[in-house]
């Protein structure tokens, strides 16, 4: 085997997607849509957290072993599993919040403790964070988990910052996507580590997405029960959910298309 397809043979053997600009798009949608379609749905079974997280919970444990049972890399299950992921992971920080009365704070170190927790005991189990390696079911638990505590504390950190602190929707959405430029900056010219850039960029989309997802559901004027609400462009979580899940739909596919052409390109000027 030549050394050129050496490493796209390990990437096809991988269980998650290729890292590119599509793979960002979608996960910003997925995060955002984790935002507003947990609020619509929690809205729809009667306001109760605690059954809204059961049910999704339910539907993440069902993608999660659909999810494990593929042998390779399928776009619909796997795009289904973060968007489940994202809802979840939204719920559980809510639940502690509003359920519980635990400040934003205490679960943004709580859940930070948890992610790095993981990476930890990833990497000494694995030795590697890379996702183009998850392609055993023991990394892959390693990644699904440290996929749910970043966002978790990405809902966290993000509304600690947004709400809290009074930042507002807006300049949130300008502070994440410039540190994700940052990073994107760092890695590309100061030759920053590849696997921390990735993750680190990977935590950030989640308050970045809340922050788009608050940012266009949330009314104009704040309601009389809470007049200190951060203002948004008053959408809705109905139609800003349905925009975004149509958004990811279109994205997934072109992502799909366009990959399998490069492949088929690749293979056709494969030396024998």
């Amino acid at each position: 085997m030549s050394t050129t397809t050496a490493p796209k043979l390990r990437i096809s053997l991988s269980k998650v997607p290729e890292v590119s600009a599509y793979f960002w798009i979608i996960k910003v949608l997925c995060t955002t849509v984790g935002e507003t379609f947990a609020d619509w749905v929690n809205g729809k079974l009667g306001d109760s957290l605690t059954k809204t997280t059961l049910v999704m919970g339910s539907l993440l444990v069902v993608a999660l072993i659909a999810q494990f049972r593929t042998r390779r890399y399928v776009p619909g299950v796997y795009w289904v599993a973060v968007v489940l992921l994202s809802i979840v992971g939204t719920l559980i920080t809510d639940n502690m919040t509003d359920g519980h009365n635990v400040p934003l704070t205490r679960s943004t170190i709580v859940f930070a403790v948890l992610m790095f927790a993981t990476f930890g005991a990833w990497y000494l189990s694995e030795r590697t964070l890379s996702i183009h390696s998850i392609d055993t079911p023991k990394r892959e638990a390693f990644y699904w988990t440290a996929i749910l505590f970043t966002f978790a504390l990405g809902t966290a950190a993000g509304d600690l910052i947004a709400e809290q602190y009074s930042l507002g929707y807006g300049l949130s959405v300008l502070l994440y996507a410039g540190l994700i430029a940052l990073i994107g900056a760092a890695y590309r010219w100061a030759k920053l580590n590849a696997i921390l850039a990735f993750w680190a960029a990977y935590v950030l989309t989640r308050p970045l997405g809340a922050s788009i997802g608050d940012l266009l559901s949330q009314p104009r004027v704040p309601s009389a029960d809470d007049p200190t609400a951060q203002k948004g462009l008053g959408l809705g979580t109905t139609t800003t959910s349905f925009i975004f899940l149509a958004a990811i739909v279109v994205v997934v596919v072109v992502m799909t298309l366009r990959q399998r052409q490069e492949s088929a390109v690749g293979d056709d000027h494969t030396p024998a």
